[in-house]
């Protein structure tokens, strides 16, 4: 995994990893800790097991074993933060919007800011509907 993937990431959730029989290429509790770090910061399963070198199937079949307990609250507390963070990003590009460069000719000649009303309208009714939570107040 990337160093720059870990960076965003401001603290991965702790857990006590699932018992498994040692190898180099299984499921360590290394490699449990770097993949919920990297679900965390992606928001997929599927990139978490892009970063950590394993397969969907795997992290799946590791979710159902016995002992298993914090490693799934830990998996939904790490989507969790990705939904956070994404809902941010959404909603400083939706209200704050972004600068897009003008070309002529192939060659940049200016900006433009610009503001997306569209993703907006979506992140608003995305979370009326319940599909997007809000970032959660600091405790």
């Amino acid at each position: 995994m990337t160093e720059s993937l870990l960076a965003a990431l401001p603290e991965p959730p702790v857990f006590v990893p699932v018992p498994t029989r040692l190898r180099h290429d299984g499921w360590t509790p290394d490699r449990q800790r770097r993949f919920i770090a990297a679900l965390a910061v992606v928001g997929t399963v599927a990139g978490a097991c892009r970063a950590v070198g394993v397969s969907v199937r795997a992290a799946y079949a590791l979710r159902r074993r016995p002992g298993a307990e914090g490693f799934v609250v830990a998996w939904t507390i790490a989507l969790q933060m990705a939904v956070d963070r994404q809902f941010g990003a959404a909603m400083d590009r939706a209200l704050h919007g972004y600068t897009r460069p003008i070309r002529r000719g192939g060659v940049v000649v200016g900006q433009r800011h610009c503001y997306d009303r569209y993703l907006l309208g979506q992140v608003i009714r995305r979370n009326r509907d319940g599909r997007l939570s809000p970032p959660h107040a600091p405790s």
